[in-house]
């Protein structure tokens, strides 16, 4: 299957960044939607470009079994990847996922290497901050937010 280099940067690109910000993806795989997480970007010993992923959702040649189970990795050539885009949900994967693979020789991206980002909850003092902000300019005054105040 021919890919245009446009496409395939396109692809690696949406790819890096799930992996460093642990977002899901969205992609069509030969043809098929596929609801993935990818955990590892790299290179095959023929130097194909390559993802190592966890399928969690849509449709898979080999079947798909349920959420969480540790036959739902994927490894996928990213040639072979289209429509790639980031998705707001949760990251999903399985227990082995630091099984050795054979998949991937070369690493250029390792989940692992990413740690999980922690959601922060603003603190009560954010939306008050937000709100005197907001009254002072309706008021064209500017005083000076509380030093409990975030920047």
């Amino acid at each position: 299957m021919s890919v245009s280099v446009h496409a395939l940067e396109q692809a690696h690109t949406q790819l890096r960044a799930a992996i460093t910000r642990r977002r899901p993806i969205a992609a069509l795989y030969r043809g098929r939607r596929r609801l993935l997480c990818p955990h590892l970007l790299g290179w095959n010993r023929r130097r194909r470009l390559q993802v190592l992923c966890y399928q969690y959702g849509g449709d898979s040649e080999s079947g798909l079994q349920p959420a969480g189970e540790s036959d739902n990795w994927r490894c996928l050539a990213v040639e072979n990847l289209s429509q790639v885009e980031l998705l707001d949900g949760p990251w999903q994967t399985a227990e082995n996922h630091s099984r050795p693979q054979t998949c991937i020789e070369e690493v250029e991206l390792d989940v692992d290497d990413y740690p999980e980002s922690v959601p922060t909850t603003p603190s009560p003092n954010t939306q008050k901050c937000k709100t005197l902000a907001l009254e002072s300019s309706q008021h064209r005054q500017f005083p000076k937010c509380p030093s409990s105040c975030p920047e």
